[in-house]
Protein backbone atom coordinates (compact mmCIF):
# COMPACT_ATOMS: atom_id res chain seq x y z
CA UNK A 1 0.00 0.00 0.00
CA UNK A 2 1.22 3.57 -0.78
CA UNK A 3 0.91 6.42 1.72
CA UNK A 4 0.27 9.49 -0.39
CA UNK A 5 1.64 12.80 0.83
CA UNK A 6 1.24 15.48 -1.82
CA UNK A 7 1.06 15.34 -5.60
CA UNK A 8 4.71 14.25 -6.07
CA UNK A 9 4.25 11.19 -3.91
CA UNK A 10 1.01 10.38 -5.70
CA UNK A 11 2.76 10.53 -9.06
CA UNK A 12 5.60 8.33 -7.80
CA UNK A 13 3.15 5.78 -6.43
CA UNK A 14 1.18 5.72 -9.67
CA UNK A 15 4.37 5.21 -11.70
CA UNK A 16 5.55 2.39 -9.44
CA UNK A 17 2.20 0.62 -9.70
CA UNK A 18 2.26 1.03 -13.48
CA UNK A 19 5.72 -0.60 -13.71
CA UNK A 20 4.58 -3.46 -11.51
CA UNK A 21 1.48 -3.99 -13.64
CA UNK A 22 3.51 -3.99 -16.88
CA UNK A 23 5.88 -6.58 -15.41
CA UNK A 24 3.04 -8.84 -14.30
CA UNK A 25 1.29 -8.51 -17.64
CA UNK A 26 4.48 -9.36 -19.52
CA UNK A 27 4.72 -12.68 -17.71
CA UNK A 28 1.04 -13.42 -18.24
CA UNK A 29 0.96 -12.59 -21.97
CA UNK A 30 4.30 -14.19 -22.89
CA UNK A 31 4.62 -15.56 -25.49
CA UNK A 32 2.51 -13.65 -27.98
CA UNK A 33 4.56 -14.55 -31.07
CA UNK A 34 6.63 -17.55 -32.28
CA UNK A 35 9.79 -18.55 -30.41
CA UNK A 36 13.13 -19.66 -31.84
CA UNK A 37 15.11 -22.58 -30.41
CA UNK A 38 18.72 -22.37 -31.63
CA UNK A 39 20.59 -25.68 -31.88
CA UNK A 40 24.34 -25.04 -32.20
CA UNK A 41 24.90 -28.39 -33.95
CA UNK A 42 23.80 -30.02 -37.23
CA UNK A 43 20.39 -31.61 -37.74
CA UNK A 44 19.78 -35.22 -36.64
CA UNK A 45 22.27 -35.13 -33.76
CA UNK A 46 21.35 -35.53 -30.09
CA UNK A 47 20.89 -31.80 -29.44
CA UNK A 48 18.70 -31.43 -32.53
CA UNK A 49 16.53 -34.43 -31.59
CA UNK A 50 15.84 -33.19 -28.05
CA UNK A 51 15.27 -29.62 -29.27
CA UNK A 52 12.61 -30.81 -31.71
CA UNK A 53 10.89 -33.11 -29.21
CA UNK A 54 10.67 -30.38 -26.56
CA UNK A 55 9.82 -27.62 -29.06
CA UNK A 56 6.84 -29.49 -30.50
CA UNK A 57 5.38 -30.08 -27.05
CA UNK A 58 6.14 -26.52 -25.94
CA UNK A 59 4.42 -25.09 -29.02
CA UNK A 60 1.28 -27.11 -28.28
CA UNK A 61 1.20 -25.86 -24.70
CA UNK A 62 1.74 -22.13 -25.30
CA UNK A 63 -0.19 -21.84 -28.57
CA UNK A 64 2.75 -20.36 -30.47
CA UNK A 65 5.13 -21.89 -32.98
CA UNK A 66 8.67 -22.82 -31.90
CA UNK A 67 11.12 -22.75 -34.81
CA UNK A 68 14.21 -24.95 -34.48
CA UNK A 69 17.16 -23.08 -35.95
CA UNK A 70 20.34 -25.12 -36.56
CA UNK A 71 23.38 -22.84 -36.39
CA UNK A 72 26.20 -25.35 -36.38
CA UNK A 73 29.93 -24.79 -36.36
CA UNK A 74 33.04 -24.50 -34.23
CA UNK A 75 32.02 -27.13 -31.66
CA UNK A 76 28.76 -25.34 -30.90
CA UNK A 77 30.38 -21.95 -30.41
CA UNK A 78 28.68 -20.16 -33.33
CA UNK A 79 25.10 -20.87 -32.26
CA UNK A 80 25.87 -20.33 -28.58
CA UNK A 81 27.38 -16.91 -29.25
CA UNK A 82 24.38 -15.97 -31.40
CA UNK A 83 21.95 -16.56 -28.54
CA UNK A 84 24.19 -14.88 -25.98
CA UNK A 85 24.03 -11.71 -28.09
CA UNK A 86 20.31 -11.94 -28.92
CA UNK A 87 17.56 -9.79 -27.43
CA UNK A 88 16.87 -10.77 -23.81
CA UNK A 89 13.11 -11.12 -24.27
CA UNK A 90 12.66 -14.89 -24.07
CA UNK A 91 11.87 -15.37 -27.75
CA UNK A 92 15.34 -16.65 -28.71
CA UNK A 93 16.48 -19.71 -26.78
CA UNK A 94 19.48 -22.04 -26.91
CA UNK A 95 19.47 -25.81 -26.62
CA UNK A 96 22.80 -25.99 -24.80
CA UNK A 97 24.80 -29.12 -24.02
CA UNK A 98 27.66 -30.45 -21.94
CA UNK A 99 29.91 -29.40 -24.81
CA UNK A 100 28.74 -25.80 -25.19
CA UNK A 101 28.56 -24.99 -21.49
CA UNK A 102 30.79 -27.41 -19.56
CA UNK A 103 33.70 -28.61 -21.70
CA UNK A 104 34.19 -25.78 -24.23
CA UNK A 105 34.74 -23.26 -21.41
CA UNK A 106 37.50 -25.37 -19.84
CA UNK A 107 39.40 -26.41 -22.98
CA UNK A 108 39.24 -23.26 -25.11
CA UNK A 109 41.68 -20.53 -24.15
CA UNK A 110 39.15 -17.91 -25.27
CA UNK A 111 35.42 -18.11 -25.99
CA UNK A 112 33.13 -15.36 -27.35
CA UNK A 113 30.64 -16.13 -24.55
CA UNK A 114 30.72 -16.87 -20.84
CA UNK A 115 28.68 -19.97 -19.89
CA UNK A 116 27.45 -18.39 -16.63
CA UNK A 117 27.43 -14.62 -17.14
CA UNK A 118 25.90 -14.51 -20.63
CA UNK A 119 22.87 -16.77 -20.09
CA UNK A 120 19.77 -17.23 -17.99
CA UNK A 121 19.45 -21.01 -17.47
CA UNK A 122 15.82 -22.13 -17.87
CA UNK A 123 15.75 -25.91 -17.35
CA UNK A 124 17.49 -29.16 -18.11
CA UNK A 125 15.51 -31.29 -20.56
CA UNK A 126 17.42 -34.58 -20.95
CA UNK A 127 20.40 -36.70 -20.02
CA UNK A 128 21.89 -39.38 -22.27
CA UNK A 129 24.63 -41.68 -20.95
CA UNK A 130 27.70 -42.80 -22.86
CA UNK A 131 28.44 -46.51 -23.24
CA UNK A 132 32.01 -47.85 -23.14
CA UNK A 133 32.48 -50.01 -26.26
CA UNK A 134 35.42 -52.25 -27.15
CA UNK A 135 36.25 -54.40 -30.16
CA UNK A 136 35.15 -58.00 -29.53
CA UNK A 137 38.68 -59.30 -30.10
CA UNK A 138 39.88 -57.56 -26.94
CA UNK A 139 40.16 -60.31 -24.27
CA UNK A 140 38.22 -58.41 -21.58
CA UNK A 141 34.60 -58.66 -20.51
CA UNK A 142 34.39 -56.10 -17.72
CA UNK A 143 35.69 -52.68 -16.73
CA UNK A 144 37.93 -54.28 -14.09
CA UNK A 145 39.46 -56.63 -16.68
CA UNK A 146 40.00 -53.70 -19.08
CA UNK A 147 41.83 -51.74 -16.41
CA UNK A 148 44.06 -54.70 -15.53
CA UNK A 149 44.76 -55.36 -19.23
CA UNK A 150 45.65 -51.69 -19.86
CA UNK A 151 47.90 -51.49 -16.80
CA UNK A 152 49.96 -54.38 -18.15
CA UNK A 153 50.29 -52.59 -21.53
CA UNK A 154 50.79 -48.86 -20.87
CA UNK A 155 50.12 -46.78 -23.98
CA UNK A 156 49.33 -49.77 -26.21
CA UNK A 157 45.54 -49.48 -26.20
CA UNK A 158 43.88 -46.63 -28.07
CA UNK A 159 40.50 -44.95 -27.96
CA UNK A 160 38.52 -42.76 -30.32
CA UNK A 161 36.73 -39.56 -29.36
CA UNK A 162 34.58 -36.92 -31.03
CA UNK A 163 37.59 -34.59 -31.06
CA UNK A 164 40.14 -32.94 -28.80
CA UNK A 165 38.42 -31.37 -25.81
CA UNK A 166 35.10 -33.12 -26.45
CA UNK A 167 33.08 -34.79 -23.70
CA UNK A 168 34.17 -38.20 -24.99
CA UNK A 169 37.83 -37.15 -24.90
CA UNK A 170 37.61 -35.73 -21.38
CA UNK A 171 35.60 -38.79 -20.33
CA UNK A 172 38.41 -41.12 -21.36
CA UNK A 173 40.98 -38.90 -19.68
CA UNK A 174 38.95 -38.99 -16.46
CA UNK A 175 38.61 -42.77 -16.82
CA UNK A 176 42.39 -43.12 -17.24
CA UNK A 177 43.17 -40.84 -14.30
CA UNK A 178 40.80 -42.70 -11.99
CA UNK A 179 42.02 -46.13 -13.17
CA UNK A 180 45.71 -45.25 -13.15
CA UNK A 181 46.24 -46.30 -16.78
CA UNK A 182 47.68 -44.74 -19.92
CA UNK A 183 46.10 -45.05 -23.39
CA UNK A 184 46.55 -43.35 -26.77
CA UNK A 185 43.97 -40.85 -28.02
CA UNK A 186 42.71 -40.81 -31.62
CA UNK A 187 40.45 -37.78 -32.24
CA UNK A 188 37.69 -37.97 -34.86
CA UNK A 189 35.10 -35.56 -36.21
CA UNK A 190 32.24 -37.21 -34.39
CA UNK A 191 31.56 -40.43 -32.50
CA UNK A 192 29.81 -42.30 -35.37
CA UNK A 193 33.13 -42.42 -37.26
CA UNK A 194 35.00 -43.55 -34.15
CA UNK A 195 32.41 -46.26 -33.56
CA UNK A 196 32.75 -47.48 -37.16
CA UNK A 197 36.52 -47.69 -36.77
CA UNK A 198 36.12 -49.60 -33.51
CA UNK A 199 33.89 -52.12 -35.32
CA UNK A 200 36.53 -52.38 -38.06
CA UNK A 201 39.25 -53.05 -35.50
CA UNK A 202 41.20 -49.84 -36.12
CA UNK A 203 40.48 -48.72 -32.56
CA UNK A 204 40.47 -50.60 -29.28
CA UNK A 205 37.51 -48.69 -27.84
CA UNK A 206 35.27 -45.66 -27.93
CA UNK A 207 32.18 -44.15 -26.33
CA UNK A 208 28.79 -43.89 -28.01
CA UNK A 209 25.18 -43.46 -27.02
CA UNK A 210 23.24 -46.54 -25.97
CA UNK A 211 20.59 -45.96 -28.65
CA UNK A 212 23.17 -45.67 -31.46
CA UNK A 213 25.12 -48.74 -30.36
CA UNK A 214 22.39 -51.09 -29.07
CA UNK A 215 22.00 -53.04 -32.33
CA UNK A 216 25.77 -53.40 -32.76
CA UNK A 217 26.09 -54.65 -29.18
CA UNK A 218 23.32 -57.21 -29.64
CA UNK A 219 24.76 -58.59 -32.88
CA UNK A 220 28.19 -58.77 -31.16
CA UNK A 221 29.96 -56.38 -33.50
CA UNK A 222 30.87 -54.43 -30.37
CA UNK A 223 31.19 -55.39 -26.72
CA UNK A 224 29.75 -53.02 -24.12
CA UNK A 225 31.57 -52.99 -20.78
CA UNK A 226 29.63 -50.34 -18.89
CA UNK A 227 27.37 -47.33 -19.03
CA UNK A 228 28.40 -43.87 -17.89
CA UNK A 229 25.27 -42.99 -15.92
CA UNK A 230 25.02 -43.62 -12.18
CA UNK A 231 21.96 -45.83 -12.76
CA UNK A 232 21.50 -48.70 -15.21
CA UNK A 233 19.54 -48.01 -18.38
CA UNK A 234 16.09 -49.57 -18.87
CA UNK A 235 17.09 -50.00 -22.52
CA UNK A 236 19.84 -52.44 -21.49
CA UNK A 237 19.41 -53.25 -17.77
CA UNK A 238 21.96 -56.07 -17.84
CA UNK A 239 24.75 -53.57 -18.56
CA UNK A 240 26.40 -52.39 -15.31
CA UNK A 241 27.35 -48.80 -14.66
CA UNK A 242 31.06 -48.07 -14.87
CA UNK A 243 30.87 -46.87 -11.27
CA UNK A 244 29.64 -50.25 -10.04
CA UNK A 245 31.84 -52.23 -12.44
CA UNK A 246 35.19 -50.94 -11.29
CA UNK A 247 35.44 -47.14 -10.98
CA UNK A 248 33.29 -45.90 -8.06
CA UNK A 249 32.07 -42.33 -8.63
CA UNK A 250 32.70 -42.32 -12.38
CA UNK A 251 29.99 -40.57 -14.40
CA UNK A 252 29.85 -39.58 -18.06
CA UNK A 253 26.56 -38.37 -19.49
CA UNK A 254 25.54 -35.78 -22.04
CA UNK A 255 23.07 -33.29 -20.63
CA UNK A 256 20.83 -31.00 -22.66
CA UNK A 257 19.18 -27.84 -21.40
CA UNK A 258 17.44 -24.64 -22.46
CA UNK A 259 19.04 -21.24 -21.96
CA UNK A 260 17.79 -17.70 -22.57
CA UNK A 261 20.10 -14.70 -22.95
CA UNK A 262 21.25 -13.04 -19.71
CA UNK A 263 18.93 -10.24 -18.65
CA UNK A 264 15.74 -12.04 -19.73
CA UNK A 265 13.01 -10.90 -17.27
CA UNK A 266 12.56 -13.25 -14.33
CA UNK A 267 8.84 -13.73 -14.93
CA UNK A 268 9.52 -14.77 -18.53
CA UNK A 269 12.18 -17.26 -17.39
CA UNK A 270 9.73 -18.67 -14.83
CA UNK A 271 7.01 -19.05 -17.49
CA UNK A 272 9.42 -20.81 -19.82
CA UNK A 273 10.61 -23.04 -16.99
CA UNK A 274 7.06 -24.01 -16.04
CA UNK A 275 6.12 -24.91 -19.61
CA UNK A 276 9.35 -26.81 -20.34
CA UNK A 277 9.13 -28.82 -17.11
CA UNK A 278 5.55 -29.72 -18.06
CA UNK A 279 6.61 -30.69 -21.59
CA UNK A 280 9.48 -32.89 -20.43
CA UNK A 281 7.22 -34.72 -17.96
CA UNK A 282 4.61 -35.55 -20.62
CA UNK A 283 3.84 -39.21 -21.42
CA UNK A 284 4.62 -38.59 -25.10
CA UNK A 285 8.17 -37.51 -24.36
CA UNK A 286 8.61 -40.32 -21.82
CA UNK A 287 8.08 -42.88 -24.58
CA UNK A 288 10.28 -41.04 -27.08
CA UNK A 289 13.09 -40.57 -24.56
CA UNK A 290 12.95 -44.24 -23.54
CA UNK A 291 13.44 -45.29 -27.17
CA UNK A 292 16.59 -43.14 -27.24
CA UNK A 293 17.95 -44.52 -23.98
CA UNK A 294 17.69 -41.02 -22.52
CA UNK A 295 16.39 -39.85 -19.16
CA UNK A 296 13.70 -37.22 -18.64
CA UNK A 297 15.18 -34.53 -16.42
CA UNK A 298 14.10 -31.01 -15.64
CA UNK A 299 15.15 -28.45 -13.07
CA UNK A 300 14.61 -25.03 -11.59
CA UNK A 301 16.81 -22.29 -13.06
CA UNK A 302 18.70 -22.17 -9.75
CA UNK A 303 19.39 -25.92 -9.68
CA UNK A 304 20.44 -25.82 -13.34
CA UNK A 305 22.94 -23.05 -12.57
CA UNK A 306 24.36 -24.98 -9.60
CA UNK A 307 24.73 -28.15 -11.70
CA UNK A 308 26.46 -26.19 -14.45
CA UNK A 309 29.01 -24.75 -12.01
CA UNK A 310 29.76 -28.23 -10.64
CA UNK A 311 30.18 -29.62 -14.14
CA UNK A 312 32.58 -26.85 -15.18
CA UNK A 313 34.65 -27.44 -12.04
CA UNK A 314 34.74 -31.21 -12.68
CA UNK A 315 35.87 -31.01 -16.31
CA UNK A 316 38.13 -28.05 -15.60
CA UNK A 317 40.15 -30.20 -13.20
CA UNK A 318 40.46 -32.99 -15.76
CA UNK A 319 41.55 -30.54 -18.48
CA UNK A 320 44.17 -29.02 -16.20
CA UNK A 321 45.43 -32.39 -15.01
CA UNK A 322 46.09 -33.61 -18.55
CA UNK A 323 46.90 -30.16 -19.95
CA UNK A 324 44.24 -29.86 -22.66
CA UNK A 325 43.87 -26.39 -24.16
CA UNK A 326 42.41 -25.31 -27.51
CA UNK A 327 43.14 -22.02 -29.23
Amino acid sequence: MCRVVGKGALAWCAGWMCCLWVSLCAGQTFPNKPLRMVVPFPAAGGADIFARLVSRKLADQVGQGVVVDNRAGASGIIGSEFVAKSAADGYTLLLGTTGTHSTNPVVYAKLPYDPIRDYAPVSLVAEAPFVLLVHPSLPVRSVAELIAFAKARPGELNYGSAGIGSSSHLGFEQFSLMAGIRMSHVPYKGLPIATSDTIAGHLTMTWDSISASAAMIRNQRLRALGIGSLKRSPLMPELPTIAEAGLPGFELVSWYGVFAPAGTPGDVVRRLNSEIVKAVASPELREQYAALGATQVSSTPEDFTAMLKRDIAKWGKVARDVKIEMQ
